[in-house]
């Protein structure tokens, strides 16, 4: 099963204070909206996500359809496939597809042993 694109998304106090941190490790800001409070920031291959106010905690991310770079191949693993999968094998998810949508963009989510958020989030 490919997941895609892996992040990590960190939930931030000061996005501003978080970017500038980040910057000096060598990280480039190369996507978001920081006026809507998150930003991504890339220091290949390593992704990270920062998040003002969207969710409590951090969370790993994966991005189907997405890969490092940002190339997006034309033949994925639809993130419902993914979902059927974990499903079939008996692991529990917090958030699913809605059935209302067979195709595009969704998410699913499911927390690890340890109590670590995962999102599975698919763009297209």
């Amino acid at each position: 099963m490919e997941l895609g694109a892996f992040s990590v998304s960190l939930s931030v106090a000061d996005l501003a204070a978080s970017r500038a941190f980040y910057e000096k490790l060598g990280f480039t800001v190369t996507g978001g909206d920081a006026d809507q409070g998150w930003l991504i920031l890339v220091n290949e291959p390593a992704v990270i996500g920062l998040f003002h106010g969207m969710f409590d905690g951090n969370v790993l991310t994966f991005n189907p359809g997405l890969v490092l770079g940002g190339d997006q191949p034309d033949d994925f693993t639809d993130v419902r496939e993914i979902q059927a999968a974990l499903e079939s094998s008996g692991i529990e998810l917090t958030d699913r597809v809605d059935p209302e949508k067979p195709e595009g963009p969704a998410h699913i989510a499911l927390v690890d042993p340890d109590g670590n958020a995962i999102l599975i989030d698919q763009h297209r």
